[in-house]
Parts: C-alpha cells; sequence; structure tokens
C-alpha cells in the first residue's frame, strides 16, 4: 500500500508554520500566535490563537494533541484532547489549553502550545437493530478485562 500523503494548504497570518521536529514525527508543533505574554492560572483555561487556518483535504481530520513537555514540566494539557479539526472547518486553529499544574503559567508568541496528527476518517453508515451479535465479552467494559 502506498503511503499518501495529504496535501494541506494553510493560511497564516503570523510567522508560525506547523514545523515536524523530526523525519519520523507524527505530529507536526503549532506556535501560540499572541501579541502579548498571558498567563493561564493554575486549574483555569483558555483558547489560544495559532494564526493558522488549514485547509484539510476529504476523507481526513486533523487531531490537535498535548506536547508530552509542557505536560511533564508545567502541568499543562489540552482540555478536549484530542481535538479534532473537521475538513470543512476554515476558521483559525485555536488551542485550549488547561493548566492541571499549581503554578501560573505563561505563553509568549512563538511558543510550541500543540501538534497536529493527520488521520484518515470513515463515516458510519447507521443501521437500527433490536439485536446486535453477541461476543465473549459481550458488554462488560471499563474494568472488565482486569488489571
Amino acid at each position: 500500500m502506498k503511503n499518501e500523503i495529504p496535501r494541506v494548504v494553510v493560511r497564516f497570518t503570523g510567522n508560525f508554520i506547523p514545523r515536524y521536529s523530526s523525519d519520523k514525527a507524527a505530529g507536526c508543533d503549532i506556535h501560540a500566535d499572541v501579541q502579548d505574554e498571558i498567563m493561564i492560572e493554575p486549574q483555569q483555561y483558555l483558547a489560544v490563537p495559532t494564526g493558522i487556518r488549514l485547509e484539510i483535504p476529504d476523507g481526513y481530520e486533523v487531531q490537535v494533541r498535548p506536547r508530552s513537555g509542557l505536560a511533564l514540566n508545567h502541568g499543562i494539557g489540552i482540555l478536549n484532547a484530542p481535538g479534532t479539526i473537521d475538513a470543512d472547518y476554515r476558521g483559525e486553529v485555536k488551542v485550549i489549553l488547561f493548566n492541571f499544574g499549581d503554578k501560573p503559567f505563561v505563553i509568549k508568541r512563538g511558543d510550541r502550545i500543540a501538534q497536529l496528527v493527520f488521520a484518515r476518517v470513515a463515516q458510519a453508515d447507521f443501521v437500527k437493530t433490536e439485536r446486535l451479535n453477541e461476543t465473549e465479552r459481550g458488554s462488560g467494559g471499563f474494568g472488565h478485562t482486569g488489571r
């Protein structure tokens, strides 16, 4: 199977185009496009602008994921991780950062705040039924398979 690379058109107002940090990185870093420093207090969240808009090919989504260094070093995550950007969305990409830590966190212009991962999608064709096929697991969930 050929590894297809989706072509994504990016419109950006700042100097921060998404970039991969290494040749084999799954996610590309995106940056804060803020004029002045902004602060997220502990247990607070904020939609941080990135200054980019994407034209995503049909059949793909873009997942917005946290950066592990921000999580480990500062307790900063993404409130709705992973966030999804649909192929028909044309607005500015904003990242809802949450401060899970106990200290205020300052975001400066150009800081890497999240990463984008491109994924194929398929829409389901829902069929109503009165009964589902049985499986060995059945309705067991939430820890059903043990630790």
